[in-house]
């Protein structure tokens, strides 16, 4: 016999928990499942746990580069990984608690640790238990993508989940693909200590963003003891005494690197194959992703996907707003969606990379006049003043309306400093709004200004 919910969520990302409790807390008996862990990737191995780790790294960098700034450190300095992970557990422990602790305190809400899956449009079978309820949310989220490789099933090997478990430093960290998760863990583990090699199929790492961009990225990856074999693919794997042999092709030229460690970091793939979609009539797309509407619905009256199930967005961010989106059409009435949402994430090396709208790629491609400024980070005092000159700004604006189409500020606080431009763009503000306002000095925000007062026609 099915136990009737007012509503069933299966998966407890960053969108699956916040809407369990709203619903909860209007009084609706709500099951919330989820196989693993409450929190999802961005609590347990993803944003939480790797800045965390990149703190640590850069506390490493500090110590090696005192000198320059005038401070004597005594002998050399050394990483403890065991207490580096150890500090990272701590931080994620506590998220994971406070967020166990804030639904168990919900009265209607029933929190079931299995893995869900369909049996019609409007049951759920979990643990042996059938579910019904009129409305079914799905965040579940997605996985490392794994090639196929031959040989890889023999070997050991490191996703971004598997890398939160290590607690040794690698005498020489293989790392598969040369974007975001890649990029980051090789600065990281370079700043730990480690020989780090990245493998990249083609020609530059970060190829979403803008060629100078990407180029500035590899700089300061690069500074840190990184490197980097483009245009390179694995051919095989191997197992070689504790660690892995790779056979490469680079243009056609054959090699091998030996590494003690290697991580896959070549995209993610959805966790959709475990739902049995099919018993609900949901077709996915080639991918794996579920299809959705602006409002987060599938095609099936009742049940909405949010998060990076739904392939309209890959970040913890996206993933909270589609459950505030979804709230309020399900709960408040509302009408709104993703239509109109701004493309904005960051690249957390160190500097970072803050990145809203389009990239200058994209925006030669619109058929209209746009106006484009540049700025390198040497220009401003306040990266001076740090000693931190890496990166450049870039922002481009709509020639016609003076709106900010798009900004990528790659230095010190560029993760935080894009948000002034967001603003813009969120409000349909002309940028000399912008220009027009006193900053504080001395930032990197008060020189935006200056860049925006030297646009030029793009070409």
């Amino acid at each position: 016999m099915s136990e009737q919910f007012d509503a069933i969520i299966i998966g407890a990302g960053q969108s699956g928990p916040f809407l369990a409790a709203r619903l909860a807390g209007t009084g609706l008996k709500t099951a919330l499942i989820e196989r693993e862990h409450l929190g999802g990737t961005c609590v347990n191995d993803g944003c939480t746990p790797t800045k965390t780790l990149v703190a640590s790294a850069r506390a490493a960098w500090s110590a090696r580069h005192a000198k320059d700034f005038g401070v004597v450190v005594k002998g050399p300095v050394t990483v403890d990984m065991k207490a580096v992970k150890a500090r990272k557990d701590k931080v994620v422990g506590a998220s994971v608690k406070s967020l166990t602790d804030w639904l168990g305190s919900l009265a209607t809400l029933d929190y079931i640790k299995g893995s869900g899956s369909f049996v019609s449009p409007t049951e759920v079978s979990v643990n042996g238990r059938t579910l019904t309820a009129p409305q079914i949310f799905i965040n579940t989220g997605a996985k490392a993508s794994i090639p196929d490789w031959p040989g890889l099933d023999k070997v050991p090997y490191l996703t971004n989940t598997t890398m939160m478990d290590l607690d040794t430093l690698p005498s020489h960290l293989f790392i598969a693909g040369a974007s975001y998760i890649g990029l980051e863990f090789a600065q990281m583990y370079a700043r730990f200590g480690a020989k780090v090699t990245v493998i990249e199929r083609g020609p530059r790492p970060a190829a979403r963003e803008d060629e100078d961009i990407s180029a500035s990225i590899r700089e300061i990856v690069e500074a840190d003891g990184v490197t980097f074999l483009f245009n390179t693919n694995v051919q095989a794997v191997a197992r070689a005494g504790n660690g892995v042999l790779l056979s490469l092709d680079t243009g056609g030229r054959l090699s091998s690197v030996e590494a003690s460690h290697l991580l896959i970091a070549l995209g993610r793939t959805p966790n959709s194959a475990d739902l049995n979609l099919a018993a609900a009539g949901i077709e996915t797309d080639k991918r794996g992703y579920i299809p959705v509407d602006d409002h987060l619905r599938t095609k099936v009256k009742g049940i909405w996907a949010m998060g990076d199930i739904n392939g309209r967005g890959a970040f913890t961010h996206t993933s909270y707003n589609d459950f505030e989106i979804v709230a309020d059409n399900v709960i408040d009435g509302g009408t709104r969606s993703i239509a109109n949402r701004i493309p904005v994430y960051g690249l957390f090396i160190d500097p970072p990379l803050g990145r809203i709208g389009i990239t200058e790629a994209e925006a030669r491609k619109l058929g209209r006049k746009v106006l484009m400024g540049t700025m390198p980070m040497s220009r401003v005092s306040r990266a001076k003043e740090r000693g931190e000159t890496q990166g450049l700004m870039k922002v481009l604006v709509d020639a016609e309306s003076e709106q900010v189409l798009g900004a990528s500020i790659l230095g010190i606080g560029g993760d935080e400093i894009v948000h002034s431009l967001l603003q813009l763009m969120a409000g349909g503000l002309s940028y000399k709004t912008m220009m027009h306002a006193v900053h504080i000095h001395p930032t990197v925000t008060e020189l935006i200004p200056t860049l925006l007062a030297d646009l030029k026609p793009l070409e």
